[in-house]
């Protein structure tokens, strides 16, 4: 007969902090997250002991696509249970769809291009974006602001700057396309520009640049202007 101090080093919790996780069966990883035992009929059923027979009935792809309603059936499971299982299953595939953050850091006129160069260069109208950055220039989000004619541009400022509180951003690039395929500025555009920079500085918000996409090509308002 085992001993008491025998048997707690062989519980699934025990072996997993001394051994490791990986040291563990599939069962027992099963029982420890199920936790307390059950009793059946007068009967202790360890945790461990339903583990393995849960598992005897259902493989580990059966059980992660199984149903509260059908896992609940099982005796000693129950609803706590079941949802447990479902809860384990789903945060592994979420770990499995995690993509690691790799937003792209903007340095120059020509990162805004590679970004949205090619969506906008052949819009049929006008398209006004703002690309909102970190206090390290990467880029949190593109938001299109405006759409508007082929003759038409309208830079709604409180719509640019209430995204940038939104989503916490240090600074903004505006971007909008010329439908002609002439990036050259007009007077709109310069004037725009320079209202959408002192507001930004009003509201500690900085304007990095103010790009204008043509056909193919584009043009920096901050390299137009020189500021």
């Amino acid at each position: 007969m085992k001993s008491y101090s025998k048997k707690l080093q062989d519980r699934p919790l025990t072996r997993l902090l001394q051994k490791g996780v990986s040291s563990l069966s599939n069962a027992e990883l099963l029982a420890i997250i199920f936790g307390k035992d059950v009793n059946w009929k007068g009967r202790k059923i360890t945790a461990l002991e339903l583990a393995q027979k849960v598992l005897r009935k259902y493989d580990l792809k059966r059980l992660a696509k199984a149903s509260i309603g059908e896992l609940e059936k099982f005796f000693g499971i129950g609803k706590v249970r079941a949802a447990q299982i479902q809860a384990i299953f789903e945060l592994a595939r979420r770990v499995n769809s995690y993509v690691e953050d790799v937003r792209p850091i903007i340095e120059k006129p020509e990162d805004v291009f590679k970004i949205v160069g090619s969506e906008m260069q052949d819009l049929e109208q006008e398209v006004l974006k703002v690309l909102l950055l970190d206090s390290r220039n990467r880029l949190i989000k593109a938001e299109d602001v405006f759409k508007g004619s082929l003759n038409e541009s309208v830079f709604s400022a409180r719509e640019i700057f209430k995204l940038a509180f939104d989503y916490n951003a240090a600074s903004i690039i505006l971007v909008h396309n010329h439908p002609s395929g002439d990036p050259q500025p007009s007077e709109y555009d310069i004037l725009a520009t320079k209202e959408a920079i002192k507001l930004g500085k009003l509201l500690g918000i900085e304007v990095i640049d103010h790009i204008i996409i043509g056909n193919r090509n584009m043009k920096s308002m901050r390299e137009y202007l020189k500021f």
